[in-house]
């Protein structure tokens, strides 16, 4: 009986032994496979401002469709090769036109544009204003484009909130870059609200009501308890990553943060930017940000100039920028699941609105498999990795539908 045992257990270990492991050709090949059988939801990507200063550049109308182009980081043939389904297009609402005005009129020309893209191609893209109606788009081989609003400077009245839902918003990230009438910024230090405004914290509720995901990326600490605290349903951060890997930088969140955020039901979708990935690549850029821009004001030049061009890349050739690569993001990602469990994460790139510090292997939307790939090398399933694509978003965009409708 012994040798018989010991024989059986000889045997279940040569077999174990034989058992292949898939090759790293295999692996790639299954990542490929799942970035296409799944819906892949990415919560920002700014391709509507992008579109909108070329337009300004150029100085006519250029509604840029985006088909397939060398130009930024989005166009539907790329997106295609990755397997993007359901981008969240940015609405975005720069900081100064909370003194300028006009917010709603640029609000509403960027809707107006992917409204255009899409009436223009209905063969290739869609409206996502439910996750079912994005889920029978997917079906039908075509790219939803839903859209949230980054910037809540647009929501001058509570009347307001309804009017975007009904144009097609489906979240609203509450500031931006300063703080506003709503709350107070991460990038600001003024603190005017201590966090949400009186009328911010309507705002809220009324984004509840609506069916509006609140979007609490961009805004400062106090302003976030706040935010989950009074929303009755859970929030999201569109674009944001982990301040573990990044301390001195504020944009991103805090682990008791992201606990707090996934307690209440919440999602995090990782930022790609590499100032939001290493904390040594966002020091460096900052160094070297503030050495360009002596050089410019010395020669009396700002950014955008044309003149200022041959000065930015011969300064870019002698300072080359460190760059993250997929395998950081993946630690993001990861450091998440380990702080508040795989339910809790996905994916907000910030593609078309981090310039060129996209990481090394997600320069532009045709290289989502690659990040799938670093999943499946660390042992994560295929069940989980369809959480992190599209799952985990779409149960907080379903439970902020049945709020809105039980109110």
């Amino acid at each position: 009986m012994k040798n018989l045992l010991l024989g059986l257990l000889f045997l279940s270990c040569a077999a174990i032994a034989q058992k292949k492991q898939p090759t790293d050709e295999e692996l790639r090949q299954k990542a490929d496979q799942i970035a296409h059988k799944y819906i892949l939801t990415d919560g920002h990507v700014d391709l509507p401002y992008r579109l909108k200063v070329k337009q300004f550049k150029l100085e006519r109308e250029y509604m840029g469709i985006p088909i397939e182009t060398k130009e930024g980081d989005f166009d539907y043939v790329r997106a295609k090769k990755g397997g993007l389904s359901a981008p969240f297009m940015s609405i975005y609402i720069p900081s100064s036109y909370q003194k300028t005005g006009n917010e709603k009129v640029l609000a509403d020309s960027l809707i107006d544009m992917i409204q255009a893209i899409i009436k223009a191609h209905p063969d290739k893209f869609a409206e996502g204003r439910t996750p079912q109606q994005v889920d029978e788009n997917f079906k039908k081989g075509l790219i939803s484009l839903p859209m949230g609003m980054e910037n809540g400077a647009p929501i001058l009245e509570l009347k307001d909130v309804k009017y975007y839902y009904d144009k097609g918003i489906r979240y609203i990230t509450l500031t931006h870059g300063k703080d506003n009438h709503i709350c107070d910024s991460s990038y600001d230090s003024t603190y005017t609200w201590k966090g949400l405004s009186p009328y911010g914290k309507d705002v809220v509720k009324e984004m509840n009501r609506v069916g509006i995901m609140v979007d609490i990326s961009h805004v400062s600490d106090d302003s976030f308890y706040q935010a989950i605290e009074l929303s009755k349903v859970p929030c999201i951060a569109s674009h944001s990553s982990c301040r573990f890997y990044t301390p001195g930088f504020k944009r991103n969140m805090s682990d008791d943060m992201i606990k707090a955020l996934a307690k209440k039901g919440g999602v995090i979708q990782i930022n790609f930017g590499t100032s939001f990935l290493d904390e040594k690549a966002r020091l460096d850029v900052d160094e070297k940000r503030k050495k360009l821009q002596a050089i410019l004001t010395e020669k009396n030049l700002k950014f955008s100039d044309e003149a200022a061009k041959p000065v930015i890349e011969e300064f870019r050739k002698q300072n080359p920028t460190l760059y993250a690569d997929v395998e950081k993001v993946a630690d993001h990602i990861e450091h998440v699941i380990k702080v508040a469990g795989v339910d809790y994460v996905g994916i907000g790139s910030d593609y078309d609105g981090v310039g060129d510090s996209l990481p090394t292997g997600l320069k532009d939307v045709s290289q989502y498999p690659n990040l799938i790939y670093v999943l499946l090398k660390r042992g994560y399933t295929e069940k989980d990795i369809a959480k992190i694509m599209y799952q985990n978003v779409w149960r907080v965009w379903k439970k902020v539908q049945a709020g809105a409708e039980k109110s």
